[in-house]
């Protein structure tokens, strides 16, 4: 007498791999729309710091997201000062990309002399396909004379290399 065994098919779900992948990208995103630790009161030196300087004028200070005002991504907030230790006037400017497409830059404050001028700025709606610079000119009025951008949208991703790999 023979004796049979049923084996039982191996089969995937049809979509099951897609349902991973929404499943994956939606906890990136939420991951993306939390508070960071400087969002919650930590001051903007302990953000992601960024600086530029040209002439006798340097900008710096911390960039971070928090909780924006659209459900689906966070803002950006930039925070810092301009300080100028000369005569002439310089200007902090910002440039976005949205989508592949630059928009203009935009001057957001100007220090003419000696002294500080806060640079606060929030960018309400940070998508993952949004990038910005920020840069500083000598003047007020264009971006004729500038000094080399500083990206306002790369994060570090993990400890930075110490050494040859």
């Amino acid at each position: 007498m023979r004796t049979y065994v049923t084996r039982r098919r191996l089969t995937r779900t049809p979509g099951a791999g897609l349902g991973l992948a929404v499943l994956a990208s939606a906890a990136g995103l939420v991951a993306l729309t939390q508070p960071t630790a400087a969002a919650a009161g930590v001051p903007a030196a302990k953000g992601v710091p960024w600086s530029a300087h040209h002439g006798t004028a340097t900008a710096s200070g911390g960039r971070w997201t928090e909780r924006g005002d659209s459900s689906l991504f966070p803002a950006l907030v930039v925070r810092g000062e301009l300080k100028n230790t000369g005569a002439g006037c310089y200007s902090v400017w910002v440039q976005w990309t949205y989508d592949l497409a630059p928009g203009p830059a935009r001057k957001h404050v100007t220090q003419c002399g000696p002294g500080t001028a806060p640079v606060d700025y929030r960018l309400p709606s940070y998508s993952p396909t949004t990038t910005g610079s920020l840069f500083v000119c000598k003047g007020d009025k264009d971006t004729a004379d500038c000094a080399p951008r500083e990206s306002l949208t790369s994060w570090p991703v993990g400890m930075p290399p110490t050494g040859t790999r």
